[in-house]
C-alpha cells in the first residue's frame, strides 16, 4: 500500500523485482545457452576468449554430423527409449494399483507400507548397487533392456506410488460411490472412473520418472557392457588422442538428448501444471 502511494518507491520495487527475475533467468539459462553455442564451435575454438568464442568463432555443424554418424550414439538412443518408456509404463501401472489401495482402503499396516516406500525412495543408488548387480546377473538380465528396466523400478515405483497416493486421497469419494451404485467393480472403477480424473497426475509423475530414467547413469554403467544408454555413451566419447576431449560432439549429443525432454514438457505443459497444483485447494 505504501509503495502504491509513493510512485517512486513503487517503481523502484518493480525494477528490483524484474532485475531479480532477470538474474535468475540468466543464471538458469546460461549453462544451456553455452552448451548450445559450444555444440556449433570447432574444438580448436575452445581456447579463445569468451568474447571471441561468442562473436568471432566460426559456426559449424560438424559436431552434429559426428554425433548422428556415431552408431553407438544411435543405438544408445534406442536403448534409452526402451529402458525409460518400459520403466515408466510399469511404474505407472503398478503405482496406480498401489496408490488406489493405499489412498482408498483401510487395512492393517497401511502406515508402515507408506513409511517403507518413503524409506526406499531416499536410499542412495550406491547403497543397493552391489546386491542389485548380483540379482540381475543371476537372473541372466545383465546387458539387457529388461535388466535395466528392472533396476530403474527401484526408484521409479516408490516415487510414483507416493505421489499418486497423495493425489488419489483428494479425489471426491462420490465418484466411486456413483460407480459402485451402477454395479462397477473396484477394478472397473479404477480404470473407467479414476484414471481419467488422475490423468494430470499420471502425466506429471510419468514425465518426472521418465526424466530420471533418461538421465540415469550409475545403473546404466553398471548393468550394461555393450548395450549402453545415452548418458554412458556420451561419457565415453573420445577424441583423436587420449588427451583430447571432444567437447563439441559432447555438447551436440547433450543438446540432442535434451530436445525430447523439452518437447515432452511443452506438449504436456497444461497437464503438468494441473498435476502439480492438484489438491492444493479444497472446497
Amino acid at each position: 500500500m505504501l509503495a502504491k502511494r509513493n510512485p517512486f518507491l513503487y517503481a523502484v520495487q518493480r525494477g528490483l523485482f524484474y532485475l531479480l527475475v532477470l538474474v535468475i533467468a540468466v543464471y538458469l539459462l546460461f549453462p544451456f545457452a553455452w552448451a548450445v553455442l559450444t555444440s556449433f564451435r570447432k574444438s580448436g575454438d575452445l581456447g579463445l576468449s569468451p568474447f571471441d568464442f561468442i562473436f568471432h568463432a566460426q559456426t559449424t555443424f560438424s559436431n552434429y554430423v559426428t554425433v548422428f554418424t556415431n552408431d553407438s550414439f544411435i543405438r544408445g538412443l534406442g536403448f534409452s527409449v526402451i529402458a525409460a518408456v518400459g520403466s515408466v509404463a510399469l511404474s505407472l501401472l503398478i503405482g496406480s494399483f498401489a496408490a488406489y489401495a493405499l489412498g482408498r482402503f483401510r487395512f492393517p499396516g497401511k502406515a508402515a507400507v507408506l513409511y517403507v516406500i518413503l524409506g526406499v525412495s531416499v536410499f542412495p543408488q550406491i547403497a543397493v548397487l552391489g546386491g542389485l548387480f548380483l540379482v540381475i546377473r543371476n537372473l541372466g538380465l545383465f546387458n539387457t533392456p529388461i535388466g535395466l528396466i528392472f533396476s530403474y523400478l527401484i526408484f521409479t515405483i516408490p516415487f510414483t506410488v507416493w505421489v499418486l497416493t497423495s493425489f488419489v486421497r483428494d479425489i471426491p469419494g462420490e465418484l466411486e460411490e456413483a460407480a459402485l451404485v451402477d454395479g462397477a467393480t473396484p477394478l472397473v472403477t479404477l480404470f473407467r472412473v479414476l484414471f481419467p480424473v488422475m490423468m494430470p497426475a499420471l502425466v506429471t509423475t510419468g514425465l518426472l520418472a521418465f526424466i530420471n530414467c533418461w538421465n540415469e547413469y550409475l545403473f546404466a554403467l553398471t548393468f550394461t557392457s555393450t548395450n549402453r544408454t545415452v548418458p554412458v555413451v556420451i561419457a565415453n566419447f573420445s577424441g583423436a588422442t587420449q588427451f583430447d576431449q571432444p567437447w563439441g560432439p559432447i555438447m551436440a549429443a547433450s543438446i540432442v538428448v535434451t530436445i525430447p525432454l523439452i518437447a515432452l514438457v511443452l506438449i504436456f505443459q497444461r497437464n503438468i501444471v494441473s498435476g502439480l497444483t492438484a489438491g492444493a485447494v479444497k472446497g
